[in-house]
């Protein structure tokens, strides 16, 4: 497991656009999927990653308690399959279910979803507006496996109901940490 740091892509970015599977669905999701939503959370996580095992079961709580907001939510898996056979879309979608998403779950085969967002690590989380500008991009909270704090998703949430209130977000974000995307052979972003 290598131990990595979110990049902290530029605030105010525009949301990159992609077309996805569902793995529990089969459905594509775009960015159009989550229409005039006051936001929109895109979250790089896998099966298999220790530091998404650890927060997995707040994901799954943050989807729950934000499904009747106004907030769009996707989580993105990009790994390399070939050589991480279990973040295939089919142990996502067992992974999806068992924890009872409430969010799409899409595998990004191409990596190309990871490369436009700037994904480093799972997890990495990126928070848009109304105007699909980034907002946010860091960790859900300080708590990692094994350090002793517990699992709240209090730096996310903060951001989130700052973004559904209309206000301003803290420009002082600290990344997110986790294990590094699973690139494919040749696929390294540059």
């Amino acid at each position: 497991m290598a131990l990595t740091a979110s990049t902290m892509l530029a605030l105010g970015t525009k949301a990159p656009d992609f077309q996805l599977p569902d793995a529990v669905s089969g459905e594509m999701i775009s960015l159009a999927t989550f229409g005039d939503q006051k936001a929109l959370l895109v979250m790089f996580i896998c099966q298999h990653c220790p530091f998404v095992k650890h927060i997995q079961a707040e994901l799954a709580q943050l989807g729950k308690d934000y499904q009747a907001q106004s907030v769009g939510i996707v989580a993105i898996s990009a790994n390399d399959i070939v050589n991480y056979p279990n973040d295939a879309p089919e142990k996502l979608k067992e992974m999806a279910v068992e924890l009872g998403f409430t969010f799409p779950f899409c595998y990004d085969e191409s990596q190309e979803a990871a490369k436009a967002y700037t994904a480093a690590c799972t997890p990495d989380f990126f928070l848009f507006d109304a105007n699909r500008q980034l907002v946010y991009r860091g960790q859900l909270d300080e708590s990692r496996p094994s350090n002793g704090i517990a699992v709240t998703g209090k730096d996310l949430r903060r951001a989130l109901d700052t973004t559904l209130a209309d206000q301003p977000i803290t420009q002082d974000q600290k990344p997110s940490i986790g294990c590094n995307i699973k690139w494919k052979p040749g696929n390294q972003p540059i």
